[in-house]
Order: structure tokens, then C-alpha cells, then sequence
């Protein structure tokens, strides 16, 4: 009896420390918000399965022989004051996460283009050879579609170098620019960065776990909130998919577009009136296979936009502190009445 009832109480025991050990998991995951079923649902190639904010439009149009469609919002305002706005986004997001932006500028009466580049959100995605000349040259197509003649251009990240070229290449299309934490402010080839072939590229994201890209998203934030997981879960959803191997491909590729082609090298030639927007605590950059010396002297955003500032001939810097990569999802408000009040100047 004696051995029955020790063997009594250790199952008791073991049963209170399991009870306690998931009650305490539930009390944390209630606190930090996060749910049990941490994975997002997949999504296929061109982001089927994911709702934009707006009505979603398509442009037709070839690229290398091959069919492919430009996916777009073009969001009208109820009172017009005119002027119309292009949304270039950045790498790692689809034009939805513009949604704030879009409905600001909307309010205060301007019309608003928010397509997805290329290869890009819910455009197709060729495997092909990218440019940000391509980019741009469908951009200015898209716009001759609608019969839109002059924009002003809002480019965050990789958003902002096509908005840098697009304003290098069609200058009479561009009223302003502006250039959200623009990456591509130093030229990291030049710098010593070494070259890594497509294929380095596209091994890395075909083994991106959804942990990994939710770890690199962070460091786009001075403080992490969970209302950014949003989009880690968008760029993660296609790689669940069975054309994750194309997906990985294509981002493979434009990783190649944005480290052989910078922009920086003319600023000198942009001609339009330049708004630069950058947050102190950016550290974004590529620096892949480089030195661990040499990866910590890359990635100063608030010492390179002083830079950029400086060699482009008509340009305003903001500078952010405490704010990361992305100020429009950061400091919301902040960002818009700056845009604001630049694009009505």
C-alpha cells in the first residue's frame, strides 16, 4: 500500500507540473499576444489568398518575351485637389502596407497609384533579368495607361532607389520626390562587399524559415510590436506555396538588381525637389560574406542621408530619432503631415 500511494502522489505531482507549465504558457502567450498556431497560412505566388485594402487593378503588358501583369491600386479622392501621388514599395512588402498612406492622401484630395513592382506583391513574376531601369520604364507605362502625365513619387527602401531612377529617367514626369529610408545610399560593391552569385541568393531564401524572416523584419524596428508581424507573415506565405522555388528565384534576382545597380553614384543629377526622410536607428543594408569589420561600418543611415542630402541639388533631410527603417509604420502621423506639408509646399 505503501509503494501504491508514493506512486499515487508522484503521478499527482507530475500532473500539477504539467497543469502549471501550459497554464503559464497561456498566460504568457495571452500577454505577448502571439497564438499557438505561430506559422502563417501560405499564399500563393502572386499573393493569392491576401486581401489588399484597396480594389486591385492590372496592367498587361510583355517583358522579355514573356506575358506578364502589373498589379495596381488607383484610389480617387471624393474632392480632388489634382495632384497625383505613385507609391514605390520596398522589397520585403507588398503595396498594401501603404494602406495609412493611401488613405491620408486620399482624405486631403489627392489621388494615389500604389502598384506592385515587377516581380513584386501581386504582379507576376517572371524569372527574367531585373532592373530598376526595367521597373521604372513600367512604372512611366502604367501612368501613360491611366493618362496620368506628372506624379509625385514616395519611394520607401527599395522603393526609393526606383523612385531615384524613375526621377533620373523621366524628369518631366516628376513634380517631387520623396524618399522614405531609402537603401542603396553607399555603394556596398564599392565598398568591399563581395559579389555573391543568384544562386548564393536563392539557396539563402529557399531555406528562409519563418522564424528567420520574422527576426530580420525586427531589426527594422527600434522596439518590436506584434502589429508588425503582419507583414513577415506576407513575405513567409509564398515560400508555403507550391511556386516557392519561383518566388525564392525571383527575390534571388532582384537581390542582384539592388546590389549591382546603386543609384547613389547621380545623385548630383536628380533635377526634381527631393523630400529625405530617414530614421536614426536604421542600420539596413547588404553586406552578405563581408568582414565583420567591415559590416559594422555599413549601414549608418543618419550619417549617409547627411550625405545624400548634401550631393542632391534641391533636397530637404528629416531626420528621426529613435525611428527605424519604415517611419510610415512607426511614427504614422509624424510621416504624413511631413509628406503633407512638403507635397503642398
Amino acid at each position: 500500500m505503501k509503494g501504491a500511494y508514493h506512486s499515487y502522489l508522484w503521478r499527482l505531482d507530475f500532473f500539477v507540473h504539467v497543469r502549471m507549465k501550459y497554464i503559464l504558457v497561456f498566460i504568457l502567450l495571452a500577454f505577448t499576444g502571439t497564438s499557438l498556431n505561430a506559422q502563417p497560412k501560405a499564399l500563393g505566388l502572386r499573393l493569392e489568398g491576401y486581401t489588399y485594402p484597396y480594389p486591385v487593378h492590372y496592367m498587361n503588358t510583355e517583358v522579355q518575351h514573356k506575358r506578364i501583369s502589373i498589379a495596381y491600386m488607383d484610389v480617387r479622392p471624393v474632392y480632388s485637389n489634382g495632384k497625383i501621388v505613385l507609391l514605390l514599395h520596398g522589397k520585403n512588402f507588398p503595396a498594401a502596407y501603404w494602406k495609412g498612406v493611401i488613405g491620408t492622401l486620399v482624405s486631403k484630395g489627392y489621388r494615389v497609384i500604389a502598384p506592385d513592382a515587377l516581380g513584386f506583391g501581386k504582379s507576376s513574376k517572371p524569372v527574367i533579368q531585373y532592373s530598376f531601369s526595367l521597373l521604372a520604364l513600367l512604372d512611366r507605362q502604367l501612368l501613360d495607361s491611366l493618362g496620368i502625365n506628372r506624379v509625385s513619387v514616395i519611394g520607401h527602401s527599395t522603393g526609393g532607389m526606383l523612385a531615384a531612377r524613375f526621377a533620373l529617367s523621366y524628369p518631366e514626369r516628376v513634380s517631387k520626390l520623396v524618399l522614405e529610408d531609402p537603401i542603396g545610399l553607399e555603394d556596398w560593391r564599392a565598398k568591399g562587399v563581395p559579389y555573391r552569385k543568384v544562386d548564393e541568393w536563392y539557396r539563402e531564401e529557399r531555406n528562409a524559415t519563418y522564424d528567420k524572416i520574422v527576426n530580420y523584419q525586427k531589426g527594422y524596428y527600434p522596439e518590436w510590436k506584434e502589429q508588425y508581424r503582419q507583414w513577415a507573415d506576407v513575405q513567409y506565405g509564398p515560400l508555403k506555396s507550391k511556386d516557392a522555388a519561383t518566388y525564392a528565384m525571383v527575390s534571388a534576382l532582384t537581390y542582384d538588381m539592388i546590389f549591382t545597380q546603386p543609384v547613389i553614384h547621380e545623385f548630383g543629377n536628380i533635377s526634381v525637389p527631393v523630400l529625405l526622410m530617414a530614421g536614426k536607428e536604421d542600420h539596413t543594408k547588404i553586406a552578405r560574406g563581408a568582414s565583420k569589420q567591415l559590416t559594422e561600418e555599413l549601414g549608418h543611415v543618419k550619417d549617409l542621408a547627411k550625405d545624400a542630402a548634401h550631393e542632391i541639388p534641391d533636397c530637404k533631410l528629416i531626420e528621426y530619432d529613435d525611428v527605424g527603417h519604415i517611419p510610415h509604420l512607426q511614427i504614422p502621423e509624424r510621416f504624413y503631415t511631413d509628406v503633407l506639408k512638403f507635397l503642398a509646399k
